[in-house]
């Protein structure tokens, strides 16, 4: 099988999805398809190459597509520039011509719309439902052959649409089991990362942005009323993000690592004596559409969870698995931590169950499982 898979995004990027596309070609060539990724050429500050980038096997093909970068001028274009080089990239797809027997795998579904135009058997991976412009989206999205969804709830608003059971299939996200399940005790980790051995770390790990639906102001919120022992940690995060936490937040007890590179975040959720998952609610890309990688990084970490008590990671979570809090509400999630250093027994619980129940969402499974809803 030739797969192809469209991304119109900057290659490659600090972002998660990045990590998360590049993973998947990976995966899908070590399950026997030949498998290009093709992205658009634009500048990037980014000068290592994809597969040392995200510590990825290279076996799989990149291929630039040269089309003019209007990103570069967002500040003065603002949001056209988005629109301006959308559409340029989509008409530079419109004058190549792939292998008809390839399939066409993309997250984009004005690539569904176009390949499906040029006869090409198409699978959409859907990450979100944009409410704003859902006619369009629903329309582009049924050109597509087969759909992924990385949720139930994003599942369920296609189904709700007209779009039949047997051309869906739900793939949360996954791990890399291997890189996350380290061979690393507490203490070693914390003095690989020279964090301190006699505090308990309240640790949260996202990507470049940490304000918004995440949930991290909830966080901080519960950092400055947590016990005086207690080290809240932030891996993540912009510098100017990085810079404004600095200046807003008053507790001493914080410390902010900033973004680190793939390779270290196995040993800060190791260093961690409780992972948070602070996810907000009031807006459906947290309650409903996310699949986060972090949270199956910390449940192969084998170190404990609170996490928001949101649909979306009920589809991952439950009670044997983690700890919920009401989301939204600092003062709990503050609580819930305070139940877990103080039960040692329901720490290790909770976190050994968390540990069992990844090994299903390995990139592996995921990766198998699309290939076999494909070849139906």
């Amino acid at each position: 099988m030739k797969l192809i898979y469209i991304i119109n995004s900057r290659i490659p990027t600090e972002k998660a999805h990045g990590y998360q596309v590049c993973k998947m070609c990976e995966e899908f060539s070590d399950h026997g398809a030949e498998v290009e990724l093709w992205a658009p050429a634009r500048l990037n500050r980014i000068k290592e190459d994809v597969f040392s980038f995200y510590g990825i096997k290279n076996n799989f093909t990149i291929k630039e597509i040269k089309s003019f970068d209007f990103l570069r001028f967002g500040e003065s274009l603002g949001r056209f520039s988005f629109w301006l080089q959308n559409i340029c990239f989509t008409a530079k797809l419109f004058l190549l011509k792939p292998d008809k027997n390839a399939i066409i795998y993309t997250r984009n579904p004005e690539i569904v719309w176009l390949f499906n135009l040029k006869g090409y058997k198409i699978v959409l991976e859907s990450h979100s439902w944009p409410s704003s412009k859902s006619r369009l989206f629903k329309y582009l999205a049924s050109k597509s052959d087969k759909l992924v969804a990385i949720t139930h709830g994003l599942e369920e608003l296609f189904i709700a649409a007209g779009f039949s059971g047997n051309r869906l299939l739900v793939a949360p996200d996954g791990v890399d089991l291997e890189k996350f399940d380290i061979s690393v005790d507490k203490v070693q980790a914390r003095q690989k990362l020279n964090l301190p051995l006699d505090e308990k770390i309240i640790l949260y790990c996202g990507s470049i942005y940490l304000y918004g639906w995440k949930g991290v102001d909830i966080f901080l919120a519960a950092a400055k009323i947590l016990p005086s022992d207690c080290l809240a940690v932030i891996v993540g995060g912009e510098l100017p993000e990085v810079a404004k936490i600095k200046s807003e937040y008053g507790g001493g007890n914080l410390l902010l690592a900033g973004r680190r590179k793939r390779k270290e975040i196995p040993y800060y959720l190791k260093a961690a004596d409780i992972l948070v998952l602070p996810n907000k609610r009031g807006e459906k890309i947290s309650e409903i559409y996310t699949s986060p990688l972090k949270l199956f990084e910390y449940m192969a970490s084998g170190r404990p969870i609170v996490a928001a008590d949101l649909p979306s990671a009920r589809e991952i979570l439950s009670e044997s698995n983690c700890l919920f809090f009401r989301p939204n509400d600092a003062e709990d999630l503050s609580r819930k931590i305070g139940n877990l250093l103080s039960s040692e027994e329901m720490s290790e619980r909770i976190a050994r169950q968390a540990y069992f129940d990844v090994k299903k969402y390995s990139w592996t499974e995921r990766a198998k499982a699309i290939i076999n809803f494909i070849n139906l």
